[in-house]
């Protein structure tokens, strides 16, 4: 039963525009986080500024009103002139003629409004919360940072000039100078009196030290032949917006960007989102590089280890052995270890399912991205494996 509610006899109750304001919150919300996979996978949101805008589709709200015909599916209105047999209500819901001809019917307001890269992220940290890094025997670090402030001093920079001290300062000199002059009779009133270096005060702020989770990102990726145009940019995608949420959820962390062929090699950032390159596959050197990285530089019981990878799936048979000893490895000395497949041509020979048949491992974590859309999805699985499995 429809329930109206008259809002003219007491307007000053009810305004009617707060719950149109409310309506369109929420369908603005809804619009992005329903566009989130399509904003991640774009290309250009690589290597942008965190004031990158972004533009998102939005339906229009329309008020409440009847409509008329075509509400139950089975049910048409008829002229009164049909004879047996003929089909009542098959005319086109658009108003044409039939399939493919043009309607005469309104159609439904579309608007777009603009979103930042870092409200995007904004989104991702409400819709998703990331545990806390592990902590190991030395895997937290001693950080100064700023603390309370601690009294003043009569040196510091500009920004802790402490203004209120400053003036009492110079009033306190003031009605010094003012007794002096009234004890050798002259008295008469100071007309100007400026500030002094000396009457400057400042806060004196005792640093704070503060622990730091310890903890690594490699970012493994296969640039090989087989990894065209679109699963690059859609890998650099993945790659890109998971180390900007990661920096911006955690203060101190560590990144390591390895490319791979037949061969690996430890890049640069820049180089790691935008050099391109081509040849064979094989997917345990990456690993194999991420191993020889994490030996050098970092000792598993001082550090929290993060390794992600992604690639196509494709590799030569030779090296699937390989590959699957260097997952355990891997495995075997990290917190969590995510493996993407992307766009796979084919689903029989891909390593996602000798993966899925022989890693055991509780903290490997695998997704397959079948089209541009899954990208969010796969992110909050591997962002949200580990916080599953220490619950």
């Amino acid at each position: 039963m429809a329930i109206f509610r008259d809002h003219a006899e007491n307007p000053v109750e009810h305004d009617r525009a707060i719950e149109d304001r409310r309506r369109h919150r929420q369908l603005v919300e809804k619009s992005i986080k329903e566009n989130l996979g399509d904003v991640l996978s774009e290309e250009s949101i690589i290597g942008e500024s965190k004031n990158k805008k972004f533009k998102i589709p939005i339906r229009g709200i329309k008020e409440y009103q009847f409509v008329y015909g075509n509400n139950n599916g089975g049910v048409a209105n008829g002229t009164g002139e049909e004879k047996r047999g003929d089909k009542v209500g098959k005319a086109s819901e658009q108003g044409g003629n039939g399939p493919g001809s043009a309607g005469n019917q309104e159609g439904e307001d579309v608007y777009e409004t603009e979103i930042t890269l870092e409200e995007l992220l904004d989104y991702i940290v409400e819709d998703l919360d990331l545990p806390n890094l592990d902590r190991k025997k030395y895997s937290e670090i001693i950080v100064e940072s700023s603390g309370r402030k601690r009294g003043y001093q009569r040196y510091g920079i500009n920004p802790r000039l402490a203004k209120k001290k400053t003036v009492m300062a110079k009033i306190a000199r003031k009605q010094g100078k003012k007794r002096a002059l009234a004890e050798i009779g002259k008295g008469e009133e100071i007309e100007r009196f400026p500030f002094r270096e000396e009457d400057m005060r400042y806060y004196k702020v005792k640093k704070k030290p503060k622990k730091e989770s310890n903890a690594v990102m490699l970012f493994i990726m296969d640039v090989s032949g087989s990894m065209d145009n679109s699963k690059k940019f859609l890998a650099r995608s993945f790659f890109f917006v998971l180390s900007r949420f990661i920096r911006r959820k955690y203060n101190n962390i560590a990144f390591e960007f390895i490319s791979h062929t037949t061969l690996s090699k430890v890049v640069n950032e820049y180089e790691f989102f935008h050099k391109a390159e081509s040849g064979g596959t094989y997917i345990s050197s990456g690993l194999n590089k991420a191993l020889e990285v994490i030996r050098e530089k970092y000792p598993p019981d001082m550090w929290n280890i993060y390794p992600f990878y992604a690639s196509d799936g494709d590799n030569w048979s030779e090296d699937n052995e390989r590959a699957i000893k260097a997952v355990n490895d891997l495995c075997e000395i990290s917190n969590l270890f995510g493996y993407a497949e992307l766009l796979p041509s084919t689903y029989s020979t891909t390593m996602y399912y000798r993966f899925l048949k022989e890693i055991k491992k509780k903290n490997f974590a695998m997704v397959v991205v079948k089209e541009k859309k899954d990208l969010w999805n796969a992110l909050k699985y591997m962002l949200s494996k580990e916080l599953k499995e220490e619950g």
